[in-house]
């Protein structure tokens, strides 16, 4: 799978996830996911190196996991280990499991984050992962792909015009006549823009996912 595919197949999943409330940008979280597993989306759809720890099961996470080699930072040096990480159902799972654990209060610097610069270096202060230099090498990952063109997307999505209504009519008209979704009342609502933010979020994912 190529870097282009790589975040082709995630971006509709963290784009959405953004539009329900997630707190992290979605090129924070893309860039994040390529860090944590180099580019492979394996079958157990843990992006971020998520470890089952004391966590209970909840409707994310089913409490299946996979024990995996890995390595810390402890004391300044690469330790190698095993650890037991969460396996999910899908990728949309993983992401809105990783959500719920933003929400501790640890995570506070995380979901008050002002730019994705801010906040790659809140994941690290907030001791998400041992390496010193995590935040850092997010930062060169999101410019090295230009990945803020998916804040960008989400934000489009978060901010919508007249403008936009009318892409987002023209987009549903094309998966209508495609036969991708088949109830009209997707292009009434967005003709009368009464689409929630739950249904745009879906939107976005079909729109994203089956592009013209």
């Amino acid at each position: 799978m190529t870097r282009t595919e790589f975040f082709a197949t995630l971006a509709p999943h963290a784009i959405r996830a953004r539009l329900e409330g997630s707190p992290l940008f979605v090129s924070v979280r893309l860039a994040q996911n390529l860090l944590e597993t180099g580019g492979k989306i394996h079958s157990w759809n843990n992006l971020g190196g998520i470890k089952v720890g004391s966590g209970k099961p909840n409707e994310w996470w089913d409490g299946s996991y996979v024990k995996k080699g890995t390595w810390e930072v402890v004391n300044g040096q690469k330790v190698d280990t095993t650890a037991a990480f969460r396996a999910y159902k899908s990728i949309y799972h993983f992401y809105r499991d990783q959500d719920l654990l933003f929400q501790n209060k640890r995570y506070e610097r995380v979901r008050a984050a002002k730019t994705p610069e801010e906040q790659a270096e809140a994941l690290r202060l907030c001791g998400y992962a041992t390496d010193p230099e995590y935040g850092l090498k997010i930062c060169n990952i999101i410019s090295m792909y230009n990945l803020k063109k998916y804040d960008q997307e989400a934000d489009v999505m978060l901010n919508l015009s007249n403008y936009q209504w009318q892409r987002i009519e023209t987009g549903v008209k094309s998966l209508l006549d495609r036969k991708i979704i088949s109830d009209q009342g997707w292009l009434e609502k967005a003709q009368k823009r009464t689409l929630t933010r739950d249904e745009l979020a879906w939107l976005t994912f079909e729109l994203v996912a089956n592009p013209r």
